[in-house]
């Protein structure tokens, strides 16, 4: 009995051990087949580097200002009487904005004149006097005194009415009229904007290390999205003498025409410097281009091969170093080749030695002057 057990127990163990050996024998199989399979290729759009003429220019984001821009205010305290402008509207240098009410003033005035004639006239009767010697030196004195002082008293009551009489300090374009009839305003109270748009300035800031290229003169094309690109040129006029210590920039301003006071200030524009003659670089689209903290990258299609050494078509990351932007495109100024096979989009779910497979049925933008699309 005891001899038939332990040939039982041998048989059962020697098949649990065979059991066991096919298993692993299967999962080992299965940890090669997973080695060995790769994952599927990519469907990723490409394009050919190839080699262009590109502006030597530097972009900037700059911000719209007036060559003069005041906010009209009044100068004495008084009641408005008159209204003589319209909001928008444009306006010479002199014309006349507000009255004030001056009727206190005009009866002064009537008073003092009336006071500088009889002052007149005793200055006058006392100038034939006293070359009779009839009055003393100092009467004649005391009556020209008092014929100068009603003079002047009627120049302070004129002065007063004019200060009363707000007018445009200069040619331009008002805002929002900011008074009403009858209210009473006090000195520095506003009354109305008023900008000066044509020309105007564009004022912008650049890095430190490109502050010796601006120079006073050159070209800089202005473009605002909504009026459409390349409108407006104007050149570099002035250059700040001081570096703004938090950004290391420096602030730059140009000058431009503005008919139509199509710019306004305080719009958001874009400003090319024209820095000298154009060079040769890559030009690529800018989904092209993967951006990283650690720097910027392009994936080049290369034949590459896998562990087992079967070849396939993948990328290969390139660092690159990248110039200015023109439209849809990207300047690359170096890391990659004229030539090379760029992958123009689907650069998001690469990786180094990635599988990919070239579908370039629709292609990215890759125009230097896109249209805008109508909204």
């Amino acid at each position: 009995m005891a001899k038939r057990m332990i040939v039982m127990v041998a048989l059962m163990a020697a098949f649990i051990a065979g059991l066991g050996f096919i298993k692993f024998k299967q999962f080992q199989a299965m940890a090669e087949q997973f080695a060995a399979m790769q994952p599927p290729p990519d469907a990723v759009t490409t394009v050919v580097a190839a080699e262009e003429e590109w502006p030597n220019t530097l972009n900037a984001i700059g911000t719209v200002a007036a060559v003069q821009g005041v906010t009209v205010s009044a100068d004495l305290p008084g009641v408005v009487d008159r209204i003589a402008f319209d909001s928008g509207k444009s306006v010479e240098k002199g014309d006349v904005l507000v009255q004030l009410d001056t009727r206190q003033e005009q009866a002064q005035l009537a008073g003092a004149q009336s006071a500088l004639e009889l002052a007149r006239l005793n200055h006058e009767r006392m100038e034939g006097l006293v070359k009779q010697d009839a009055v003393s030196r100092a009467e004649y004195d005391a009556a020209q005194a008092t014929y100068k002082q009603a003079d002047a008293r009627i120049g302070e009551i004129r002065a007063t009415i004019e200060r009363k009489t707000i007018r445009a300090p200069f040619s331009g374009v008002l805002g929002i009229r900011q008074v009403n009839l009858g209210q009473y305003l006090t000195g520095g109270d506003p009354v109305v904007p008023l900008q000066s748009l044509n020309p105007i300035y564009v004022n912008f800031a650049v890095p430190q290390q490109d502050a010796s290229e601006m120079r006073i003169g050159r070209t800089v094309h202005i473009t605002v999205g909504e009026l459409g690109s390349g409108e407006f040129t104007g050149r570099v006029s002035a250059v700040d003498s001081v570096v703004d210590q938090t950004t290391r920039n420096v602030q730059v301003q140009a000058t431009l025409a503005n008919p139509g006071g199509k710019l306004r200030p305080g719009m958001f524009v874009q400003a090319q410097v024209m820095l000298g003659a154009a060079r040769k670089v890559i030009a690529l689209p800018a989904s092209a281009i993967n951006y990283a903290p650690y720097g910027d990258s392009v994936f080049v299609v290369s034949e590459l091969k896998n562990p087992q050494g079967q070849a396939y078509r993948g990328v290969r990351q390139q660092v690159v170093k990248l110039g200015g932007a023109r439209g849809d495109q990207i300047a690359v100024l170096s890391g990659i080749n004229v030539g090379e096979e760029i992958v123009s989009s689907g650069v998001f779910k690469l990786r180094n030695s990635a599988p990919i497979q070239v579908n370039n049925t629709v292609q990215p933008g890759n125009s230097k002057a896109p249209a805008t699309e109508d909204k």
